[in-house]
């Protein structure tokens, strides 16, 4: 079992620990935590013992560990130390190898990688002295996320979010077992819906979230590839290591995803409307015009054209979201988009905005019948079943 030391900072963004700490041990991690002085001003020492099953530790001065340097056996038994919430003030005390309480002594002892999760006020990250900080870390071995950009609870909107849990594990994952066999290789995905437009203010749209092809995208970046990931509309932020391109309709998705060919292998996770309305209004369609009647006209049928297409990558992976008789429907699916891979599920539950998916394999060679998992997990293994095939 994998183990990391978790250093729990000082910031309202502590509250995300429990999570991060829940999805760790679902992933079969094993977690210590460490929580600053600063910390327990927003979570317990209480709460993360009962989530982690383990001591949490506060203080340098506990005589008991401290007889034994605990201090020292704490940085040197875990695989990985992990910084989150990792603020500003703490940052800059890692920069500076200042060792004046628990945390900043463990991780100037400690021989093993550092992953540093930031957290803090958009200026606080825009600072100079805050963009030294992290440059120093990073050329000093440290990995520093990229924080998300959204609203913050200060008021303030911009870059200086702590990425979400998922995101967080993933790249805990990726430090513990670093697999890349994919580095070299160019990886388009396309996720989340597409909305097609009736009249300025309405459209068709379906109840993807994004999750599994956001999660591909990203396991696909931590073993290495470059990838380009071409999303509709989801309130999701781009995964560390890939290149996103913003889309709203089917026909810009068709465009982009034939603009960002090349490829070795293309993953086609979106759930793209399959009609679009023919002649959208162009002013807001009023109530007491009474019901229109909308003509609905196909779309591009994307996944078919880059397995047909002169630059066919070498891998095309086409998803299908089924209500019923789903493994049937995907294998036909298969044959007629001539796609290699088909990765089926049933949606008639939550899985649809949800975290967790239980998907079927549909290959040349038959059917793999996956079990239920976060989409991070199936992300992962659809990750190496495509390393194993390259």
């Amino acid at each position: 079992m994998k183990r990391i030391l978790l250093i729990v900072g000082g910031g309202i963004a502590a509250y995300k620990s429990c999570e991060l700490i829940r999805l760790c041990r679902r992933a079969g991690i094993e977690v210590t935590c460490v929580l600053t002085e600063g910390g327990t001003h927003f979570v317990t020492p209480m709460t993360l013992a009962a989530l982690s099953e383990r001591q949490v530790y506060t203080t340098l001065w506990d005589l008991k560990d401290e007889a034994e340097m605990g201090h020292i056996q704490l940085s040197r038994q875990a695989d990985l130390v992990v910084v989150a919430p990792a603020t500003a003030d703490l940052l800059a005390r890692m920069a500076a190898g200042v060792a004046d309480d628990l945390a900043t002594t463990l991780l100037l002892a400690t021989d093993k990688p550092v992953l540093a999760a930031p957290a803090m006020n958009v200026r606080m990250w825009q600072h100079a002295a805050t963009r030294r900080n992290v440059a120093t870390l990073r050329a000093d071995g440290v990995t520093v996320l990229e924080p998300d950009e959204g609203a913050m609870a200060c008021g303030e909107y911009g870059p200086g979010r702590l990425p979400e849990p998922p995101a967080i594990l993933a790249a805990i994952e990726a430090a513990l077992a670093p697999d890349r066999r994919l580095e070299g290789r160019h990886i388009l995905v396309t996720a989340g819906p597409t909305h097609e437009p009736i009249d300025p203010v309405r459209y068709i749209a379906n109840r993807s979230s994004g999750k599994q092809g956001y999660a591909i995208a990203a396991a696909c970046a931590a073993m290495g590839a470059r990838v380009t990931l071409v999303s509709g509309p989801v309130a999701l932020p781009a995964p560390a290591g890939t290149t996103r391109i913003e889309v709203e309709t089917a026909r810009e998705m068709a465009a982009a995803v034939e603009a960002a060919l090349p490829a070795d292998v293309a993953i086609m996770v979106a759930a793209v409307a399959d009609w679009r309305v023919e002649g959208a209004a162009d002013q807001k369609l009023k109530k007491s015009q009474g019901a229109p009647a909308l003509s609905l006209v196909a779309n591009p049928d994307i996944l078919a054209n880059v397995a047909s297409s002169p630059a066919r990558p070498r891998l095309v992976i086409g998803f299908a979201a089924e209500t019923e008789r789903v493994v049937e429907h995907a294998t036909a699916k298969r044959t007629a988009k001539r796609a290699d891979w088909i990765v089926a599920n049933d949606v008639s539950g939550d899985v649809m905005g949800g975290d967790a998916n239980a998907v079927h394999l549909v290959t040349d060679i038959g059917v793999e019948t996956w079990p239920a998992a976060s989409k991070a997990a199936v992300a992962r293994r659809l990750a190496e079943r495509i390393a194993d095939a390259l």
